[in-house]
């Protein structure tokens, strides 16, 4: 079995997904509906206006900053379905509501990825790394992705735990306060505690995420006639 030398580059779960810088863009709306919200009597129109002017304006800077317009549109529309769902009903907090459900269906998942053995952040990370379905075949490292993914369900549970309460008990303000608080600095201790407990996970000598360890083949095992593969595919551009 051959094993690829360790990168042995400072690397963390934050710098491969930028999950911090994302997470922050995602917390300013909110914030403004809540601050437009009280500034404005109480008013579900002003918290919605000053939503959708602050979420437009995070949408052009990420469109400036360089972020892919298909992921700047989806954080825009959910800002718009958000204050849609708030003006339609009246009430301040049902603007949270997406969100809630959001975390709901994360949660869900995420445990679903885990019980079917196709860890979402094992999915993550290895589409970012392009390994497709390489890092699966690493016994080792599917075992660090599962142990991984229980960190981000805690994520989203803990968000529901704090968030369900302020719902129905219609803490405008605290749920702004919470949304804020849960957001960003949430995720950045979930990237900071799976990446530490993944690499806790993993064994001594392991060459790590970017070099998933294949398996030796099985004693016996035929190898297959190369006359029947057919001839070796061309790379592009030959």
């Amino acid at each position: 079995m051959v094993v690829a030398a360790r990168d042995e580059r400072p690397e963390s779960l934050s710098t491969l997904l930028g999950g911090r810088r994302g997470a922050i863009d995602a917390t300013l709306p909110p914030v403004a509906f809540g601050v437009g919200w009280l500034l404005t009597e109480q008013s579900v129109w002003g918290g919605g206006v000053a939503a959708l002017a602050v979420g437009a304006v995070v949408a052009l800077w990420r469109l400036h900053r360089g972020d892919r317009p298909r992921s700047v549109l989806v954080g825009l529309l959910a800002v718009c379905v958000a204050a849609l769902i708030a003006l339609r009903t009246g009430r301040a907090t049902d603007f949270f509501l997406l969100q809630i459900a959001s975390n709901a269906a994360s949660a869900l998942a995420w445990m679903v990825s885990i019980a079917v053995r196709w860890p979402l952040l094992g999915v993550v990370v290895g589409t970012a790394l392009g390994q497709r379905g390489a890092w699966r075949r690493d016994p080792a490292l599917l075992r660090a992705y599962r142990r991984g993914s229980w960190v981000w369900v805690a994520q989203y549970a803990t968000r529901l735990a704090v968030f369900v309460p302020l719902y129905y008990a219609d803490q405008v303000l605290a749920l702004t306060a919470a949304r804020a608080l849960l957001t960003w600095p949430l995720v950045g201790a979930c990237l900071a505690v799976s990446w530490w407990v993944m690499r806790r996970s993993l064994p001594q000598g392991h060459p790590g995420l970017r070099h998933p360890v294949q398996p030796p083949p099985t004693p016996g095992a035929v190898a297959p006639d190369p006359q029947k593969l057919g001839p070796p595919r061309r790379a592009d551009g030959e």
